[in-house]
């Protein structure tokens, strides 16, 4: 019998859920609106500021991990328990919490204890902001050569960090750093709240 999620160390988790690249599907941005719907619904107080399809699945035609990640932004005088709590009853599984130096909530949907669903979900849940990955996104997407580099780039750290997800995202950090700033320079204000 498998062992739940919860009992897996770190090192089992990364070999169960190893770091897969697919070609682009036309149906992420549908599991996306599907998400956003079911949030929206759920959070229709005046919680969410913003909610955004954020990540690889985001840019059509490029390779990723076959996982939808979404934004969802709050504003900062909510109630982070009772997001929790609704989150939770919503099927979503709090990944990891932080509250410095800034607030930032993950969780997913799609994991199970015999490997990935058919659907994976990555929810980010920060304050509103004007968040480094859409303008990454944004400019991914004007800027298909670039997005190439990427997809290359991703290629050639999945074959050296299959099994370790904090390594192979670390390594695109200064790629993603380098290419958030200058989209920055060049939308300026176009994210800020």
């Amino acid at each position: 019998m498998a062992k739940e999620l919860s009992e897996m160390t770190l090192e089992e988790l990364w070999e169960l859920f190893p770091i897969i690249l697919k070609e682009y599907n036309t149906e992420y941005p549908k599991w996306y609106e599907i998400e956003k719907e079911k949030l929206a619904e759920n959070f229709n107080d005046g919680t969410i500021v913003r909610i955004s399809h954020i990540g690889s699945t985001a840019i059509p035609g490029i390779l990723s991990k076959p996982t939808i990640d979404i934004l969802m932004e709050i504003s900062s005088d909510t109630n982070i328990s009772q997001i929790t709590d609704r989150l939770k009853s919503m099927q979503w599984i709090l990944m990891n919490f932080t509250e410095e130096p800034v607030f930032k909530q993950t969780y997913n949907k799609g994991y199970t204890k015999y490997g990935f669903d058919e659907k994976v979900y990555h929810l980010h849940v920060r304050y509103a902001d004007a968040w480094s990955e859409l303008y990454f996104r944004d400019y991914l997407i004007e800027c298909p050569k670039i997005a190439r580099e990427y997809a290359d780039l991703k290629k050639q750290l999945k074959e050296k960090h299959e099994h370790n997800r904090d390594a192979y995202t670390n390594e695109k950090e200064e790629f993603v750093r380098k290419y958030s700033e200058i989209a920055k320079q060049k939308y300026g204000d176009r994210y800020k709240i």
